[in-house]
């Protein structure tokens, strides 16, 4: 939204200087963007009058003129225009006067000088020389009753600003100067003076029929009859002035009268040339297979979602956004149809953007526009036309036709003043509000520490009690909320020494050769289905699209969109990593500070790694990353704590290639390579390996404890057991584990480590082999071949007892 300081302040002119304005406007809400001069400074350029002109004798181009300026003496000026004529008045560069930069960026001063031998005092001006237009159109021609010897700048008002303000959707009632005027007044106090209106006689009485079939489209049409207008008056020079300055090129009288006035007031109207109608209008939807061609000179096709307006032949209109151009009024044009609706907003919505273009009509009717107010604004276009297009001698002006049909409610909102005071943070009283809600011209009625507020027809932001609230706090100034500190106790704690910080663990994973990714919490309801088997997610109620419906109950399936991303950019190596929380329906949780009842909150890490094992090199030969490759990863995280891997099936993971992840006796994750099936449906060539842990698992740590390094000498057994296939390493780990822990005899065991598994000669099919290396020592004395004896004794029992292992 675009205007001219003067001209918002012909409505109302507060006490403050340009930039005070700009900020007061800002901080309500009207966020200035920019604040412009409407013309570059320069200075000694005043009203002139042409009283003599005469050929060159030197130059057949060029004109020798007699120029009055004021002073009582004429200057002798040289002028190579083509429109220059005597009697014209112009503006006219005195010697002295300094002119905006020309092309070479450097001001221009104007000196006496002589032009082939003719002296010149001055120079006759240009806008284009003045910097008020691009245009190339000769001398700047000016009224006739322009007071000569006047400064120009001064005359045409060229120390105006252009504002540019950022409005909000829900902010359309500021879409004018009037609206902005509205909100000056009530927020400075400074009375607000509205645009003249004289009502015109009538002198006709026709009418032209007008049919609303669509009440869901159009709610109110009203629309008059005016003949004999002058549609080649030339549009006044204020009123262009004013066009200008709001970004709206001048065209001709009638359609810069509809412009002015929608900028001035707010509503798009429409003027129709009424000879070119046929017979009456009707408002009604389109239809499959109409078509229009649009005053842009494009022709569209409408259906059933575009309104129009029609007459008994064709489509006039696209309803609320453009006019048709059988119906444009031209120069040659001699009587009219002056119409202004009231356009429901959703029936406007996203029609334009159908046709992939903009209108300042549609981006009005689809915020709301005042629908109480089309007979007045019909009246203001009214008066300006006989104003400027020929007089009430020629004009003949016929009644307004007024159609209302379908009006939106304006139900009351009601606001508590104590729920403003705890929004707001300020303790304002009923006699504040009251005077803020008579400020902005909010009809209301009050109980003690209750407002019932009626929302005015121009006004289609009003709906709920936060939006009064927020009135309030316009009016009363963001800037008069005081900053106070939050209430609360502010206390350094320190990290306990068995607990690692989520910085420290994306260091330590980062130090691994993973980076770090972030992603939405919220997933597409497939993913939950296909990396969690969940059937229920938690959905949200007003996802940002269609893709991100649900909240993740796993990290895996957007590392491995990640993955996806990364490989379809042809990056062959990825090595990711994501600590964040997931969200969990659970009966178990409560209301709290930091909790939601019903749904759980924990944080996870969770890491994919694809393809090569290391980046290429000459030194190592390249393979793909294995399944132990990560396991030694997560191991590495966890440690010192030892984990323990039982194999477990996940819907996510390969059958046989996935483990259950225990440490101190509790599950924390899982890890495995993707399950082929989801390989194939994502278009992986390779399967990513996985892995997903608790973070509260990785940031608990045991604080270390001193232990004696024994003096003496360690010692090393091997020991090869056969069992069946079907027994794990982890099974023999948890049986030596129990008997060192349980056994006194085997107390001197430090180490277990397993270095050969062996299937084929020698075994029974069903059989396998597997040696295990272990380390022996005591803190109190060398060991003896007994007691190492013994305790080998004891850990082969152990195992035949328990999995029938033998001696290999």
């Amino acid at each position: 939204m675009q205007f001219s300081e003067n001209w918002l302040r012909t409505m109302v002119d507060p006490k403050m200087t340009s930039d005070e304005l700009a900020h007061l406007l800002t901080m309500s809400g009207l966020e200035v963007e920019e604040v412009e001069e409407v013309a570059p400074p320069f200075n000694n350029v005043v009203v002139a009058e042409i009283r003599e002109i005469v050929k060159h004798p030197d130059a057949d181009r060029l004109n020798v003129c007699q120029v009055d300026v004021g002073t009582g003496t004429l200057l002798n000026i040289v002028c190579g225009a083509p429109n220059v004529r005597v009697g014209m008045k112009v503006p006219c560069a005195m010697a002295g006067a300094i002119l905006p930069p020309g092309a070479d960026g450097k001001p221009f001063e104007i000196k006496v000088g002589k032009l082939r031998g003719i002296e010149s005092q001055g120079m006759l001006c240009s806008a284009r020389e003045l910097k008020l237009t691009e245009e190339i159109a000769g001398l700047l021609e000016l009224p006739e009753d322009a007071q000569v010897g006047q400064n120009f700048r001064d005359y045409y008002q060229l120390n105006d600003l252009k504002f540019t303000i950022k409005l909000t959707p829900n902010k359309a009632d500021c879409l004018s100067v009037l609206g902005v005027a509205r909100e000056v007044s009530a927020l400075t106090g400074t009375p607000l003076t509205l645009p003249e209106t004289h009502i015109v006689a009538l002198s006709l009485q026709d009418k032209l029929p007008v049919k609303i079939s669509a009440p869901d489209l159009c709610g109110r049409f009203s629309g008059r009859i005016i003949r004999g207008v002058n549609a080649k008056a030339p549009t006044p020079d204020w009123m262009k002035q004013r066009l200008e300055r709001s970004g709206q090129r001048p065209i001709s009288a009638l359609v810069d009268i509809s412009n002015y006035v929608m900028l001035e007031m707010g509503r798009p109207s429409h003027v129709f040339d009424l000879d070119k109608i046929h017979g009456g209008l009707e408002v009604r939807w389109g239809k499959s297979g109409e078509s229009l061609k649009l005053l842009n000179g494009s022709t569209v096709a409408v259906d059933e979602w575009i309104g129009v307006i029609s007459d008994d032949q064709e489509i006039e209109s696209l309803a609320g956004i453009m006019g048709g151009d059988s119906t444009s009024v031209s120069l040659d044009t001699q009587n009219i149809y002056l119409e202004a609706a009231f356009w429901w907003p959703q029936a406007i919505q996203g029609r334009a953007r159908r046709f992939n273009f903009s209108t300042d009509a549609a981006h009005r009717f689809e915020r709301g526009v005042d629908f109480a107010t089309t007979v007045e604004h019909l009246e203001r276009i009214t008066s300006l036309i006989v104003e400027i297009c020929g007089g009430a001698a020629h004009v003949k002006v016929g009644p307004i036709d007024d159609h209302i049909v379908n009006l939106p409610l304006r139900p009351a909102v009601k606001m508590r003043t104590a729920r403003a005071v705890k929004v707001i943070g300020v303790a304002l009283s009923d006699t504040q509000i009251a005077d803020i809600f008579t400020r902005l011209g909010l009809p209301f009625t009050q109980e003690p520490g209750l407002f019932s507020v009626t929302p005015p027809s121009y006004r289609f932001d009003i709906e709920i009690e936060e939006d009064l609230i927020e009135e309030v706090v316009r009016v009363y100034g963001f800037e008069n909320i005081p900053s106070l500190p939050p209430v609360a106790a502010n206390a350094m704690l320190i990290e306990p020494e068995n607990r690692r910080s989520l910085f420290t663990l994306r260091r330590q994973i980062a130090d691994l050769d993973y980076q770090e990714v972030v992603n939405y919490s919220f997933v597409e309801e497939a993913w939950e289905k296909d990396f969690c088997d969940n059937e229920a997610p938690i959905k949200l109620q007003n996802p940002i699209s269609s893709q991100m419906s649900v909240m993740r109950t796993s990290l895996i399936a957007s590392l491995v969109a990640n993955a996806r991303y990364n490989l379809n950019r042809k990056i062959g190596r990825v090595r990711i990593f994501e600590i964040a929380a997931v969200y969990l329906k659970s009966g178990n949780v409560p209301d709290g500070p930091l909790t939601i009842a019903g749904y759980d909150q924990p944080k996870r890490l969770a890491s994919l790694a694809y393809g090569p094992y290391a980046e290429e090199q000459w030194g190592q030969a390249s393979r793909n990353v294995d399944f132990f490759d990560v396991k030694a990863d997560l191991e590495a995280l966890f440690s010192p704590k030892t984990l323990r891997f039982v194999k477990k099936e996940h819907v996510a993971l390969h059958p046989g290639r996935s483990a259950q992840i225990e440490c101190d006796g509790q599950i924390v994750g899982m890890i495995g390579e993707l399950h082929p099936r989801l390989q194939q449906k994502y278009d992986l060539p390779l399967a990513p390996v996985v892995f997903e842990v608790d973070v509260a698992a990785l940031q608990t740590l045991n604080v270390p404890i001193y232990q004696e390094t024994s003096k003496f000498q360690a010692v090393s057994r091997d020991l090869a057991l056969v069992v069946k296939q079907s027994v794990s390493v982890r099974d023999l780990q948890d049986i030596f584990a129990v008997e060192t822990k349980d056994n006194d005899a085997c107390k001197i065991v430090q180490a277990i480590v397993l270095f050969d598994e062996y299937r084929g000669k020698g075994l029974e099919s069903d059989e396998k082999s597997l040696a295990f290396r272990f380390s022996l020592q005591d803190t109190q004395s060398t060991l003896q071949d007994d007691k190492i004896d013994a305790a080998m004794a004891a850990l082969i029992l152990a195992a035949k007892n328990k999995i029938a292992a033998r001696l290999r």
